[in-house]
């Protein structure tokens, strides 16, 4: 939006609070993969032939 007139100081803020969440969102992904990876894995090594 180029109509938006922000400090650079703003600009700056803003874009270190996107890339905190960006890092924040990658980080609980990560997590809830390696969860159910975890939870699968158990499963698998006691599964029925």
């Amino acid at each position: 939006m180029t109509g938006f007139n922000e400090s650079p100081e703003a600009a700056k803020a803003r874009s270190r609070r996107n890339i905190a969440m960006a890092l924040g969102l990658a980080g609980f992904v990560i997590l809830i993969f390696v969860v159910t990876l975890v939870r699968l894995g158990g499963n698998v090594a006691h599964r029925a032939f």
